[in-house]
């Protein structure tokens, strides 16, 4: 296959596949770390509204969402591309602090979220990510 079509492939199902285990993991938190009492989780609004309830229990959930959606995506884009597999990782993980970035901005939880979310979810994900694809290609 040609290889500039390859890393084209990896990065569309680096980013498919990690938004799907994010959204997974996003989907089954609430019965995982069940929601505060009287929070509405179901719209963008109820969430910025009853964000206030919420303990830092109930941010372990968004947080895992983001890290592992962010090392599926980045692993299967670094094992499918087919040459430059670091750096293709990590451009998911790119990808994905941008989502992680302008997430924060739309829904502004607790600052110590968002600093640990931005510093350690995304870009060490995809680079460790990155690691283990090479590793594993060799």
């Amino acid at each position: 296959m040609n290889p500039i079509l390859k890393n084209i492939i990896s990065v569309v199902i680096g980013v498919v596949i990690g938004s799907i285990v994010n959204m997974g993991i996003v989907m089954i938190s609430g019965f995982v770390i069940p929601p505060p009492e009287g929070a509405d989780v179901t719209t963008m609004e109820g969430l910025q509204a009853s964000l206030h309830l919420f303990e830092p229990r109930h941010f372990i959930m968004p947080f895992l969402a983001h890290a592992l959606g962010t090392l599926a995506g980045a692993m299967l884009a670094g094992l499918i591309a087919a040459n430059n597999k670091m750096k293709f990782s990590v451009g998911i993980g790119v990808f994905f602090l941008a989502g992680g970035i302008t997430n924060a901005f739309m829904l502004p939880g607790p600052i110590w979220f968002a600093v640990l979310d931005m510093v350690v979810a995304y870009i060490p994900m995809g680079f460790i990510a990155g690691k283990m694809a090479v590793r594993l290609t060799k």
